[in-house]
């Protein structure tokens, strides 16, 4: 991909004082930023040559920072040594909501220059040269639903997330009038995408209230899984920034989730290699679930007439399925708001392969409602999915044994941290009547 900023103009800026500041960022499991601030010049002069350390307990902590057990990389009794992160400049860019300041991602490997298998991104690196090798290249698009609200993340803390005041108070799905309410913030977030070299295509309004969805053009899939990550946290940040607050929750509350359908093509398969490729999606969709729908609240999407899928089903231009095939590309509309885009398009070019691999045959489409066709379901909870995907043959044969056991554990340690805590239903329920 060519960089939003060449190393040679962010030399230019920092030397006449336009840049001070250098983000250098990772993308840990749950596709977040995590990094480092850095002096600019240092980053010029040290890390562009070097690299610069992290913890490897970044990639073996749970989504409140905690430490956990169970992880082979990074553990107490291994001391939490760092990894190494070496920026990939291709990704160097502006970042217009922070004064004088530059973002570049990196790739992580250990002291002896081996990958950090287990880091998100080096896992979709991996999927890639799996195509490579056989000739071939995928490019995606990510569509990213959120809700607005008009408090502030502070303020959502100090009040247990519960009473929040949604920035629309009706659907205003496809409605002018209803998204000219929050134009100050989505134009601004647009606005600083675009100068910070994404694409932006469009912003619309969805069905729950304060619902709204920005989308950008597709691009090779790792440029699109960077852009997502680099978006999602640019939104909040500018959020944040503007008073108010963005929740990417696959499921908030009961009414409409949020989603992030994910758009796929191969060119250079033939119809023949493309309906394997889509076969392969089928084939795998339920042992791939957890890289899909990875948390517990991510299930709660999954549900008859809501635009999420329940159905193991694929159908031409039809939205009640799983895999809705158009012109030249699918899209996969089970992954929520919540899903790491890089852990994603590994699994959907990893279930393309083992399609083309295997010669599978795709089954007839659905027509009409899948959501009442004799199919498959989906997976329901995370514990279902999290069995699936350990057991998974086809997960282990393109990801490998240590990657399905680092992703296994982080699922445990969700599923424990849920099944431990006492919830607002058990005691409205529970507190007097039981």
């Amino acid at each position: 991909m060519s960089s939003a900023l060449s190393l040679e103009q962010l030399r230019t800026a920092v030397s006449e004082g336009r840049v001070d500041t250098v983000l250098l960022a990772l993308t840990d499991m749950q596709g977040r930023l995590q990094g480092k601030r850095l002096d600019a010049r240092h980053f010029l002069e040290e890390v562009v040559a070097h690299g610069a350390e992290a913890c490897n307990y970044l990639l073996a902590v749970d989504v409140e920072m905690n430490t956990v057990d169970g992880y082979a990389m990074s553990s107490w009794e291994r001391g939490y040594g760092d990894f190494e992160m070496v920026p990939d400049l291709g990704t160097l860019r502006p970042v217009p909501w922070h004064e004088k300041t530059a973002l570049c991602l990196a790739d992580l490997r250990w002291a002896d220059g081996a990958p950090v298998v287990a880091s998100p991104r080096q896992i979709l690196r991996a999927q890639i040269d799996r195509l490579a090798e056989r000739g071939l290249e995928a490019f995606a698009g990510t569509e990213l639903e959120f809700i607005v609200f008009k408090d502030s993340y502070e303020e959502a803390y100090e009040r247990g997330y519960r009473g929040l005041r949604p920035a629309n108070q009706y659907n205003v799905d496809y409605s002018l009038l209803g998204t000219a309410r929050v134009e100050p913030l989505i134009g601004r977030i647009r606005r600083d995408m675009t100068a910070a070299g994404l694409v932006v295509e469009d912003s619309k309004g969805e069905c729950n209230d304060g619902q709204h969805e920005i989308n950008f053009r597709y691009g090779p899939v790792l440029q699109t899984a960077d852009e997502h990550s680099i978006y999602k946290n640019g939104a909040k940040e500018i959020a944040a920034l503007e008073g108010c607050a963005i929740t990417y929750m696959a499921k908030f509350n009961e009414r409409e989730g949020s989603s992030c359908h994910i758009h796929l093509s191969v060119p250079a398969l033939d119809d023949a290699a493309f309906e394997r490729f889509i076969a392969g999606q089928l084939a795998c969709l339920r042992e791939l679930t957890l890289l899909y729908a990875p948390n517990v609240n991510s299930y709660k999407r999954f549900a008859s007439g809501s635009f999420a899928p329940t159905a193991v089903a694929w159908g031409r231009d039809n939205r009640t399925c799983a895999v809705r095939v158009l012109h030249g590309r699918f899209e996969l509309r089970l992954p929520g708001a919540d899903v790491n885009p890089y852990l994603a398009l590994s699994a959907m070019i990893a279930a393309g392969l083992h399609g083309l691999d295997a010669e599978l045959e795709l089954e007839p489409p659905v027509e009409g409602n899948a959501y009442v066709a004799d199919k498959e379901h989906v997976p329901t909870t995370l514990r279902a999915a999290r069995e699936r995907f350990a057991a998974s043959t086809v997960a282990r044969d393109a990801f490998g044994e240590d990657v399905v056991a680092h992703y296994v554990n982080n699922a445990d340690v969700e599923l424990a941290a849920f099944e431990a805590a006492v919830t607002d239903w058990e005691r409205v329920r529970g507190f007097e009547r039981l």
